[in-house]
């Protein structure tokens, strides 16, 4: 049975979900609605009435205390979080950022609910790739070694302040998938350098 919800259970649908962020498609499905505009005017009365929040354009959470890092990766899809907040979170960088930053088909710097989020570009090729991504509850995140590899790929000199906590074998592993040679050169220079630091 395919049937639509009937009246009182189109909110519930999302209440029960366990994203805290949804987008216009997302919700399109949830509801089995062919027509976006009846899913807008639902919404717009919903969030007029303070049930759901609008928090970017076709973006909606249930309440304040939605995930932001969900929120970053449900604006531009396919994306994944990666570079220096998992980087930082890893211990791998020691800066504080309070941007999100998101690995996405797009490059652009966007504020939504006074939230920065900083979409860096990648090629589709390794975007779809999803070697050293996690599912992290509703949200897709970079192992630190795919951020790792992420940031080298994107930037031609970047300092890392602390390599000890790389798993090795694994960023070798995912190397491949990026297709690079400048990037093969240049993760075997860290390797040695991180090397060299043991040893020393």
């Amino acid at each position: 049975m395919n049937k639509k919800p009937s009246k009182g259970e189109y909110l519930e649908i999302l209440l029960k979900s366990p994203k805290t962020v949804f987008s216009t498609k997302d919700i399109a499905l949830l509801w089995k609605s062919k027509t976006e505009g009846a899913v807008w005017v639902r919404l717009s009365s919903y969030v007029k009435a303070g049930k759901l929040i609008r928090v970017y354009r076709g973006i909606y959470a249930k309440d304040k205390n939605y995930d932001r890092m969900e929120l970053a990766t449900r604006i531009y899809t396919p994306a994944y979080v990666s570079f220096e907040t998992v980087l930082t979170r890893a211990g791998i960088n020691f800066q504080y950022y309070g941007n999100i930053f998101v690995a996405s088909y797009v490059t652009r710097e966007i504020e939504a609910d006074g939230q920065k989020i900083s979409f860096i570009k990648i090629k589709d090729y390794v975007l779809s790739n999803t070697m050293g991504i996690e599912q992290v509850g509703e949200v897709a995140m970079a192992t630190k070694e795919r951020a790792f590899l992420d940031r080298i790929y994107i930037s031609r000199d970047y300092h890392f302040d602390h390599l000890d906590v790389l798993d090795w074998d694994k960023v070798f592993e995912i190397l491949p998938i990026y297709r690079n040679q400048r990037m093969n050169k240049k993760v075997k220079a860290y390797f040695k350098d991180y090397q060299k630091n043991k040893i020393s």
